[in-house]
């Protein structure tokens, strides 16, 4: 099983976009298996948009595997989300790894763009179903609730065949999506108890449809601080994640604080639950302090957990 560890970022951390762009080219040096960058379109955080910064990321490397953490299908024109994956996946020689989802019910994008929350997991079916076919045929017809095409098609293909298509999302219908359409699935901010039955169903509901998903094609996601609890940026995330969190859970089984050690430790627990890809994302502001944890990943992460 091929065990891999990417870092992540949720808002922008960086001075600006030269400083971006040396923290991609110091992963693409190391032995950081990807980079991943967190979908929010409507924030007054600064987050970058995830196909846009993928472009930019592919444009800078030629190594390194990137995706987004999870592009919300629910928000997006199925047509033009195929299309820039396609393209993206085709210029950087295949290494685009998407990730979807359908996004959280008070999410502020439904507000601002004036759409109904509770039809977004009707509406990422139909978008993820349309892309998969142009992506594997080149063309699709497709009638639905919400989208209508006629012979779509799409030229270059994506280098990979099958482009991936992994799952986001720990609900019933996450599961059985990820058993009809996905190649992967990625959890997000969970704890290894909540990974680990997640998985367990995805497997048995894939027993149930005979479709098949590579034992190592199941992800999850880590904050993480080489630093204390006492700090008062660990303090704030943890709370955060503690008013998020449904069913409530302990901060401290999301959030790996401490060493290498301790960062280490947790991705053995997500292991034993039954993932093999990891990304990791800083708790971290500023260009030094996030390439400081870059590095130390780089140095004593990625060689006691890599296979």
């Amino acid at each position: 099983m091929s065990v891999r560890v990417g870092l992540g970022l949720a808002s922008f951390p960086f001075s600006g976009a030269a400083a971006f762009r040396r923290w991609v080219e110091r992963c693409e040096a190391s032995a950081i298996d990807s980079l991943w960058q967190t979908d929010r379109l409507a924030s007054r955080d600064g987050y970058l948009e995830s196909l846009a910064a993928m472009a930019a990321i592919a444009g800078a490397t030629s190594r390194i595997k990137f995706g987004m953490n999870a592009v919300v299908a629910s928000f997006r024109d199925p047509l033009v989300l195929a299309k820039q994956c396609a393209t993206i996946d085709f210029l950087s020689g295949g290494r685009l790894l998407p990730v979807f989802g359908v996004g959280a019910e008070h999410a502020p994008e439904w507000r601002a763009a004036g759409l109904d929350a509770r039809s977004r997991g009707a509406r990422a079916d139909e978008i993820l179903e349309i892309a998969r076919r142009l992506w594997s045929e080149g063309r699709a017809d497709f009638e639905g609730r919400f989208f209508r095409y006629r012979d779509a098609s799409i030229a270059p293909r994506p280098v990979q065949q099958p482009l991936p298509l992994w799952i986001g999302g720990m609900s019933a219908a996450a599961v059985r999506r990820t058993a009809r359409l996905g190649t992967g699935w990625l959890g997000g901010i969970a704890a290894p108890e909540q990974v680990a039955p997640v998985i367990e169903a995805i497997r048995k509901e894939l027993a149930a449809t005979g479709r098949h998903i590579e034992p190592d094609h199941f992800g999850a996601t880590l904050p993480f601080r080489f630093g204390s609890w006492d700090e008062p940026l660990v303090h704030r995330v943890a709370a955060a994640q503690a008013a998020l969190a449904t069913p409530a859970i302990d901060p401290r089984r999301v959030i790996a604080v401490g060493d290498a050690a301790a960062v280490v430790e947790r991705i053995r627990e997500y292991q034993a639950a039954g993932a093999a890809k990891f990304v990791l994302i800083p708790i971290a502001r500023g260009d030094s302090e996030v390439m400081a944890h870059t590095e130390r990943v780089a140095a004593e992460v990625v060689p006691a957990v890599h296979d």
